[in-house]
Formats: structure tokens, C-alpha cells, sequence
């Protein structure tokens, strides 16, 4: 008897224990945001939670016995069919099935749904029991995202510009069809390496770009180089090479993008006005020539000399080279040979070992050795002693040289170009310097013309230099008046550009904002004027005549006279006004 009640005892204790973990998963079904539903095998609902109703729009009576045919188009109601024989058949789950359905009120909704088998103790299914969820806004945003991805990639494709992809392996990702007409990139091989100058003849300035902005990491932007490809050995193309980034901040790689500046580059040289080439500042004849120069010469390994007085920008051109060339990427040093004494040269040229001298306390890599694979510029060549001509006269023949205090050779691959504002051959006839060494640097030989030379470039040259320190220093520069400008295109410039550099500035701190006027300048140029007589102020008269020469000169367009008067276009604008100069009756006087 006592066995029999707790028998009993311990029935009704498990029964109700499975009565609480009922109520519990009842609680947690009606708690969840996803919808749940038992079905027979017919697809009527047995048994569904208020996520359900919720989702369909369906009331609890209405959901009960409800057929997922009432809540779907027949097309939609198949496919479920085929989703629940299917599970039926094999008494296996089907997951993640998409579907769509119409709620009560007329609404679409989209859902994704998994179907479970209901089975008994004999292993038969007897209905099915399914969660779903309402993914209607994720779905609409994936069919933004790919409306969006296929106009981007409509873009991708048209655009005339080449755009390449890679990751931070230097595979090509992705890239448009233009990659393949500019640059050679096959996209029905892509994924694929990074590759460039196939055909042996392109300096594979692409890749130096991409590697560049991979290891830095920023921005690089309007490089302009000659693309060497056979099948077009004249082309020129602009790069520039972004980081990629994920919205998280993840670094991916890089975006390219080569743009064909051949046709314009052609016009360009053409019509003769580049106003600026890379850093140099001048649309002269003059100028203009050296800029064919620099890129006619820039790839080519022969040692250049630069000649010009001092200030005219040697520097600048030297760097225009090496920029323009297939060395971009590579070190660029600069070393004054006249601001050290022979032995100190001698040891910053080519490095010195550790006690090869007093205060030699360790090895000393030299220039040429950190110019390697670069471009080296020696400023000032005319001042180094014969010594180092002659050595200097070995590194270029052979490719090698000794550190000082070292039996040992070392081979290096620099490109040389030396600048001078000397008469080399002046001094090779005085005996002052090597004619081997003069004629196996003036290879290549580009003279600068002082600016007294180029008048025409002075007013651009102004401008440069206004907006420069006009930033530099925070003000609101309205422009030069035309008295000053009239000293500037009377004055020699004995200092070149950087005298022009130094004035501008001095002006522009001295006006506090506003127009830089007569009162700004220093009394040096003002009483160097080449005329001899003393700056004036402009009368209305001529000032006026100078306006309808310039305006009348570029047909009118105001931003290129304004540049050519050395003043703002608020103040030209302001000009016109005043004296009412127009095209239709330009003012006599």
C-alpha cells in the first residue's frame, strides 16, 4: 500500500512538472517576435502564437484552423506545398525558405520560414511545426542595394576613365572595360595579380602608384607619365590612386584610376598654354619649350645639366624630371656642393666607414649610395674641387665608387643631374674644371632664362605667390594694383623667382589684406626700376588703356585678364564698373 501512494505520489509529481515546463515553453513561445504555428498535415493551423498574428494581421479565432492558402497568391501557396511534401517525405527540416505573403489588410509581407516535422512515437509525420520571421525591410533594403549596385555598376562600365581595384595583396579586384582599352587588364581574367607592361615597353608607372598608396596609405593624385605600351607607344595618362576603406574603417586596398591625357596633351603642347608644369610657374615660349623638354627626357637614364642664374628654379626642374620619369617613386637627393669643404663633400657623396677619419665614429651611407635606384642632384657642380671631379667623373662611367677608408666597391644605380649657375665651359677653358667630367655631364643640357627674359610670366608668377602667402598667412588678398605691377614688369629681378618669392611676401604681410599697393614694396625695386625714373601712381588714362589692351587681348575673358593685371576679378569687375568699359563700346581715351 505505501509503495502504491508513492508511486502515485510520484506521478502526479512528474505530471506536474511536465504541466510547468508546458506553461514554461508556452511562455516563451508567446514571448518570442518570431511568428510559430503547428499545422496538420493539410496546412491548417492547430496551434500559433500572437507573433503569428502579429505578422498575417489574422485575430486569434481567425487564425485557428486557417489555411496557409487564405494568406498567400496561388503561385506562392505552391511553392509552400512543395516545401511541406518535402519535409513530409524525407522527415527532414527545410530551412531559411523565403516566401511572401498578404496580410489580412491587404499589406506584402516578406518571410522566411523553417519547417520542422511533427512526428509520433511510430516515426509518422502527423503535421508540421514552423517559426518565421519578418524580413520584409531587410529584403527591401537588399533590392535598394542591388538597384544601387547595378547603377554603380552601369557607371563603372561606361565611364571612359580606367578603374582598377585591389586588395592589399596586389590582386585586381575589380575592373571597367576602359582598363582594358588604356592599360591592357583583361577582366574576364579577374580575379587576378596586379600586372603591368606585358609587352616589355610600359614603365609599369601603374603599379608603382598602386604600391605607393598601399604602403602610405593616402591619397595620390594627377601623376602624369608617358605609358609606353606597343600597341599605343606615345600615350600619356594621368594617375591617381585612392585607399580603400570598409565603413567600419578597414583598410582594403586602393582604387585606380588612369585617365587618357594624350589627345589634350597634344593640344596642350599645341596651343603652347600650360600655365603650370608640375611646380614650375611660366606659360612663356621659353618655358613651354622646357616643359617638352622635361618630358621628352625624363625616362631616358642620361645625365642632365641644368644652367640658370640664381633663383630661376633649377631645383624645380630637376624635380620636374624625376617626377615625369620612371623613377617618380624612387628617392630624389639633393646635395649643395658648395656649402661643404672637399673632405666633407667627399664623405656625404660617398660615405665613409667607421675610422676613416677623425670623428668617423661609425659607418656613413653616402648619396649616391641613398639615391639607388633614385635620382641624385648635384647643386652647384661648378664648385667642387678636382678631387671630387675626378671621382665624380668614375661614378658616372662605371657605376661605382669606394666609401672613404673602404678598399670595397659599391655599385649603385642613380640617376645624376647637376645643376650650375656658372659658365662650365668657361671654367674648363681656365683649366678650373674637368672637360671629360663637363661633357660627360652636359649630356642633356637645359637652360633656365632668368625672368627678365619672360616678363609674360611675371604676372602668373604674382598670382602664385599672393594666393601662397595669401593662405600661408590667413588674409583676404584682393590683388596687386596696377601701379605695382607696372614697377614689377619695369624692375630686372636680379633674383629671379625667389626675389619675386621674397617680395610677394614682405607685400602681403605689409598690406594686412586688402590690395597691395605701391607702399608695400621695398625701396630696392622701386629704385631699380630699368627706366631710371621713379614709380608713380597710374593715370586714370593710361590705367584704362592697359585694362581694354589686356581685356581685348584675351578676348574678354575676365579671369585670364584679371591673372594678366596682377589683380583680383572682384576688382576688375569693380574697374569696369567704374570706368563703364564694355566690348560693345570699349572707352577711348
Amino acid at each position: 500500500m505505501t509503495e502504491n501512494n508513492h508511486s502515485g505520489r510520484s506521478l502526479r509529481q512528474r505530471l506536474l512538472e511536465l504541466e510547468a515546463e508546458k506553461k514554461s515553453l508556452e511562455t516563451i513561445i508567446e514571448t518570442i517576435e518570431d511568428g510559430f504555428i503547428e499545422t496538420d498535415l493539410r496546412g491548417n493551423i492547430t496551434r500559433f502564437n500572437r507573433a503569428f498574428c502579429h505578422i498575417s494581421g489574422y485575430g486569434p479565432k481567425e487564425a485557428e484552423g486557417l489555411s496557409y492558402r487564405k494568406y498567400m497568391d496561388a503561385q506562392t501557396a505552391l511553392s509552400v506545398y512543395r516545401a511541406f511534401n518535402k519535409v513530409y517525405k524525407t522527415g527532414v527540416s527545410n530551412k531559411a525558405f523565403d516566401y511572401e505573403i498578404i496580410r489580412k489588410d491587404g499589406q506584402c509581407r516578406n518571410l522566411e520560414i523553417s519547417i520542422a516535422p511533427i512526428q509520433g512515437e511510430d516515426g509518422r509525420v502527423s503535421g508540421f511545426r514552423c517559426v518565421m520571421r519578418d524580413v520584409t525591410k531587410r529584403k527591401r533594403a537588399e533590392t535598394a542595394l542591388m538597384g544601387q549596385r547595378r547603377r554603380l555598376e552601369a557607371i563603372f562600365r561606361s565611364v571612359d576613365d580606367a578603374i582598377v581595384t585591389v586588395d592589399t595583396d596586389l590582386n585586381v579586384v575589380e575592373a571597367n572595360d576602359a582598363a582594358a582599352k588604356i592599360c591592357g587588364i583583361r577582366t574576364e581574367k579577374l580575379p587576378g595579380t596586379f600586372t603591368c607592361g606585358q609587352d616589355g615597353q610600359c614603365g609599369c608607372a601603374c603599379l608603382d602608384i598602386v604600391k605607393e598608396t598601399l604602403a602610405r596609405r593616402r591619397a595620390m593624385r594627377d601623376y602624369q607619365v608617358t605609358c609606353g605600351r606597343q600597341s599605343s607607344p606615345m600615350q600619356k595618362v594621368s594617375l591617381s590612386c585612392t585607399p580603400l576603406e570598409d565603413p567600419a574603417g578597414r583598410f582594403l586596398g586602393a582604387v585606380l584610376v588612369i585617365r587618357d591625357i594624350t589627345r589634350l596633351t597634344d593640344l596642350e603642347r599645341e596651343l603652347e598654354q600650360r600655365h603650370q608644369f608640375h611646380r614650375i610657374i611660366g606659360k612663356s615660349h621659353q618655358m613651354q619649350k622646357i616643359y617638352r623638354l622635361v618630358e621628352d627626357i625624363s625616362d631616358y637614364e642620361a645625365t642632365v645639366l641644368i644652367r640658370g642664374e640664381s633663383g630661376t628654379g633649377k631645383e624645380l626642374v630637376a624635380r620636374a624630371i624625376h617626377d615625369s620619369g620612371s623613377r617618380r617613386f624612387k628617392p630624389f637627393v639633393t646635395v649643395n656642393c658648395s656649402a661643404l669643404a672637399e673632405q666633407l663633400l667627399e664623405s656625404e657623396l660617398f660615405g665613409h666607414v667607421k675610422g676613416a677619419f677623425t670623428g668617423a665614429i661609425r659607418d656613413h651611407i653616402g648619396r649616391f649610395q641613398a639615391a639607388d635606384s633614385g635620382t641624385l642632384l648635384l647643386d652647384e657642380i661648378g664648385e667642387i674641387s678636382p678631387l671630387i671631379q675626378l671621382k665624380l667623373l668614375r661614378v658616372l662611367q662605371e657605376k661605382e665608387f669606394e666609401r672613404v677608408g673602404d678598399s670595397c666597391s659599391v655599385r649603385v644605380d642613380a640617376r645624376v643631374i647637376a645643376c650650375t649657375h656658372q659658365d662650365l665651359k668657361e671654367k674648363v677653358r681656365r683649366g678650373e674644371f674637368r672637360e671629360d667630367l663637363y661633357y660627360r655631364l652636359n649630356v642633356l643640357e637645359i637652360r633656365i632664362p632668368p625672368l627678365r627674359e619672360r616678363p609674360e610670366d611675371l604676372p602668373l608668377l604674382v598670382e602664385h605667390f599672393v594666393r601662397r602667402f595669401e593662405k600661408k598667412f590667413r588674409m583676404c588678398i584682393d590683388g596687386v594694383s596696377p601701379e605695382v605691377m607696372d614697377v614689377f614688369m619695369n624692375y630686372h629681378w636680379p633674383g629671379n623667382v625667389r626675389e619675386v618669392e621674397h617680395c610677394i611676401e614682405r607685400a602681403v604681410i605689409l598690406s594686412r589684406g586688402g590690395t597691395i599697393g605701391i607702399e608695400h614694396i621695398s625701396g630696392e625695386i622701386l629704385g631699380g626700376i630699368r627706366s631710371g625714373r621713379p614709380a608713380k601712381a597710374m593715370k586714370k588714362e593710361d590705367e584704362i588703356r592697359r585694362i581694354v589692351q589686356v581685356l581685348e587681348q584675351t578676348d574678354w575673358n575676365k579671369a585670364k585678364s584679371a591673372r594678366l593685371l596682377g589683380i583680383s576679378r572682384k576688382t576688375l569687375y569693380q574697374k569696369i564698373s567704374k570706368y563703364k568699359i564694355s566690348p560693345e563700346k570699349p572707352t577711348h581715351v
